[in-house]
C-alpha cells in the first residue's frame, strides 16, 4: 500500500489572518466604494469569497454583493455562468477570487467573462499562488505564494473548524 503525504502549509488560523488581510487589502482600494462585488470561481473559490466578504462587512462600510462564477475547469473555454447579471456588476468594482493559483487558466478565463462588461476597477485573489503560470495572469492580492513542483498539488479544504491548505 502507498502511503499518500501531505503537508499542510496553512492551518485554520494562518487562512482566518490571510482572509483578513485580503479583506484589508480590498477595503484599502475601495475605500470611497459603497458597493463591491465579490465574485468566487466555483465550490472553493466562491467559499473563499463568502469569507472574504464577512470579513470586509466587519472592517467597513461597504456594501459586498456575492457572485458566484461557474466554470467548467476541465473545459474552460465552454460558457461560463454567473450567479449575477451582467447588468448587475457593470460599472462596479470587482474582486475574482479563487483558492489557487495553479496554472492560471481558470483565473484567466474567468478574467475574459468579466472583461466583456465595463468595470470600474477590476482585481483577482487567490488564496494560494503556485508561481507555475501557463497565462500572463496574476492575484492582485494573495494569501502566501510558494514555489512547487510540477507534480506536486496544492488543496485547500474548507471544513469546519478545519480549514487547511496541503501540500501533497
Amino acid at each position: 500500500m502507498i502511503q499518500e503525504t501531505s503537508t499542510v502549509i496553512l492551518d485554520k488560523k494562518q487562512i482566518a489572518h490571510k482572509i483578513k488581510r485580503i479583506a484589508y487589502q480590498l477595503y484599502e482600494t475601495n475605500v470611497d466604494e459603497k458597493e463591491v462585488i465579490i465574485a468566487g470561481i466555483m465550490d472553493n473559490g466562491f467559499i473563499l469569497a463568502k469569507k472574504i466578504k464577512a470579513e470586509v462587512e466587519k472592517i467597513s462600510p461597504i456594501n459586498v454583493v456575492l457572485c458566484e462564477v461557474i466554470i467548467d475547469k476541465k473545459n474552460p473555454t465552454t460558457e461560463i455562468k454567473t450567479s449575477l447579471k451582467k447588468e448587475e456588476y457593470k460599472d462596479k468594482s470587482l474582486l475574482l477570487v479563487d483558492d489557487v493559483l495553479h496554472s492560471g487558466t481558470t483565473l484567466i478565463y474567468g478574467v475574459k467573462h468579466f472583461l466583456e462588461v465595463p468595470l470600474k476597477q477590476f482585481k483577482t485573489a487567490v488564496l494560494v499562488d503556485r508561481n507555475h503560470k501557463k497565462y500572463p495572469v496574476k492575484a492582485d492580492f494573495k494569501g502566501i505564494s510558494l514555489s512547487t513542483s510540477l507534480n506536486e498539488n496544492i488543496s485547500v479544504i474548507f471544513e469546519k473548524n478545519n480549514d487547511r491548505a496541503v501540500l501533497e
